[in-house]
């Protein structure tokens, strides 16, 4: 099976890909260089933490990248026509998308006869940016999930494989959210593939309803978000 994925060089995604890659014989990585950004402030402490954590959780504490564990060239925007090209010739069986900016016609074309998405939330109701935080920041933790799509051309709205709560914990903090999520996408997309190995197909349903659209959440909301993620995993048993 020829898999293609389609994400960013962070530690959550050098973790998947490094997984990923003792189940599937061929892996091929094109990694967008930047993103969309936005016009106010986004950056909050914990997301420091958070990387300090991954890094001891998955790394033994150092620093990794993608190309550590794969194949993988770079592009500035993953609809790039050099991008495009290199999704073409890989000819993958199937494209995983995780944490690239909306996936233009041309790419998602050249990417195959199956593309699907890791999205950080139920798209029923949370589509777009942040959405585990938004969640949180609404009180809404039965949405605090991460799901496997269909990509599609119009944003966050393709036919759902799966979906996985996200595995929380008493006295859990924001900062191991990211973590837990990753296992969660990996999961989804180890069962999607031996699926797909198995029948030569996936099982999806359409979704039911199309969810309301967030964009990036701002620094002094993330405050509040830290807050009642924390008193809410105070409660767990």
């Amino acid at each position: 099976m020829r898999v293609l994925i389609l994400t960013t060089d962070t530690l959550h995604h050098a973790y998947f890909v490094r997984e990923l890659v003792s189940q599937v014989p061929k892996v091929y990585v094109i990694l967008e260089t930047t993103g969309v950004r936005p016009p106010f402030e986004v950056v909050h402490p914990f997301e420091a933490i958070r990387d300090q954590y991954e890094r001891e959780m998955w790394f033994d504490g150092k620093d990794r990248s993608v190309s550590d564990f794969a194949e993988a060239m770079s592009c500035t925007n993953v609809n790039d026509s050099a991008a495009v090209e290199t999704a073409k010739q890989f000819s993958p069986d199937i494209t995983v998308a995780f944490g690239i900016r909306k996936a233009e016609p041309a790419l998602i074309k050249a990417a195959g006869p199956r593309v699907v998405n890791l999205h950080g939330g139920d798209p029923e109701f949370y589509r777009g940016l942040d959405s585990h935080l938004w969640a949180i920041y609404h009180n809404d933790f039965r949405n605090v999930v991460t799901t496997l799509h269909v990509l599609n051309e119009a944003l966050d709205d393709g036919a759902l494989i799966g979906i996985r709560p996200v595995a929380l914990h008493r006295d859990m903090r924001l900062h191991q959210l990211r973590h837990r999520n990753t296992e969660a996408a990996l999961n989804l997309t180890r069962v999607a593939l031996d699926e797909l190995q198995a029948t030569g197909h996936i099982a999806t349903r359409s979704q039911r309803q199309v969810g309301r659209y967030y964009s990036f959440m701002p620094t002094v909301l993330k405050d509040v978000c830290v807050k009642r993620f924390e008193k809410y995993c105070a409660r767990l048993e």
